[in-house]
């Protein structure tokens, strides 16, 4: 069944209903009690000690339609500034320090990739996209992705050989970042992975071009608003979790202590709506979208997708999203689950083996990036996988 404009508005027959989210307790989800509680202590520890691992905190796990935990632990603002000297954040006041909670809406960071994937999957599903087509296609103007022939599969799946990304927020303007664009060629063998932001980049660019709309108005009439998904949008988002004390030398760009805005440099300077990042979005909501999918791209009354073409986006390698991958996905990993990590400390798995999600969101750069450490979101996935097979 193509892809139909009247059920993504909210509209069409109850044969597109699927069940609506709701909150409800471990047992009738499915799901280990003793194995939640754990993960709840957990996650609040998380957000201990003069250095932690994040400022802030919210993690929402849920199996079939039932939402089983949605906590918040931590600050969305904790922090007034970096001190490069002392290594360490300055403290705001405790009475100016802003608390968590289940609400605030985060930067995702790369899981906005995810939507990008999906806008570009529901082109296919409508046969204004070809999977296989060449980017050269629809972009002739980019002539180094049409001189080497790079599919839109290549870049859904980051195999373009694209490098992971151009200083484009080194540009004077918008038209010198294009430029930059369209004449990057890939520097690795197309066919062989390689994670890029600028894959993103490209398809954004190729859905404006094919459908005439700019890519927040896409995912917002294809994905956000049939879905009821209020708090997701590109920013500004005022009431975000506060992000980083973006300075050089640690970050590309000198604009403070970030909050409501995009930290991304490269999205920041694209005017906040790229491919690749840019959106900000609560827990609950990222509970709907995840919902959607495990339901074969419907929910309520509206879908997004059709399941084969679900089937199509999480089939392996994947498009868009990453496919059991351990060192996020803990022991979640291994039977088919689908998902992404987000540079400012995100993460959202599904499993559509035993019908699961988990989001984590949490502001880790706050207030300075650090190295990478995802040991915590793989053992926030494992704890998950052990509520399941628990039961």
């Amino acid at each position: 069944m193509p892809y139909c404009e009247q059920a993504c508005d909210g509209g069409g027959s109850g044969e597109l209903s699927a069940p609506r989210l709701r909150s409800d307790t471990p047992e009738r989800a499915g799901l280990d009690p003793e194995q939640l509680r754990l993960l709840v202590r957990e996650v609040h520890d998380l957000t201990t000690g003069k250095r932690p691992w994040a400022a802030g905190v919210v993690v929402a796990v849920g199996r079939g339609p039932v939402l089983a935990v949605e906590e918040a632990a931590g600050w969305a603002v904790r922090y007034a500034s970096y001190d490069p000297g002392a290594g360490a954040g300055v403290e705001l006041p405790p009475a100016s320090r802003v608390p968590m909670t289940v609400g605030t809406p985060f930067d995702l960071a790369s899981l906005t990739k995810l939507f990008t994937a999906v806008a570009a999957v529901q082109q296919i599903e409508r046969g204004t996209l070809g999977i296989d087509a060449e980017v050269g296609a629809y972009l002739p103007d980019f002539r180094a992705a049409a001189a080497h022939g790079l599919t839109v599969r290549q870049l859904l799946t980051h195999t373009s050989g694209l490098r992971p990304e151009l200083p484009l927020y080194d540009c004077a303007d918008d038209e010198e970042r294009l430029r930059l664009l369209r004449a990057e060629p890939p520097t690795t063998p197309p066919g062989t992975y390689r994670y890029s932001d600028l894959n993103m980049l490209l398809l954004q660019q190729i859905l404006e071009r094919i459908t005439g709309r700019t890519l927040d108005v896409l995912v917002h009439d294809g994905i956000t608003r049939p879905l009821g998904m209020t708090a997701t949008h590109f920013g500004p988002c005022p009431g975000a979790a506060a992000t980083e004390d973006q300075r050089r030398p640690w970050a590309k760009a000198d604009r403070g202590m970030l909050r409501g805005v995009v930290h991304d440099e490269n999205a920041w300077a694209l005017g906040g709506v790229a491919g690749h990042a840019g959106l900000f979005s609560t827990a609950r909501d990222l509970a709907v979208f995840c919902r959607a999918l495990l339901a074969g791209g419907s929910y309520g009354p509206a879908r997004i997708l059709g399941p084969d073409f679900v089937e199509l986006l999480l089939t392996p390698p994947g498009l868009g999203f990453a496919l059991d991958q351990p060192w996020f996905m803990g022991r979640l990993a291994g039977g088919g689950a689908a998902g992404h990590t987000g540079f400012t400390g995100t993460m959202l798995v599904l499993d559509r083996v035993t019908d699961t999600f988990v989001i984590l969101l949490a502001n880790t750069v706050h207030p300075c990036r650090r190295p990478p450490d995802s040991a915590p979101r793989a053992a926030l996935a494992t704890r998950v996988a052990r509520a399941v097979r628990s039961i």
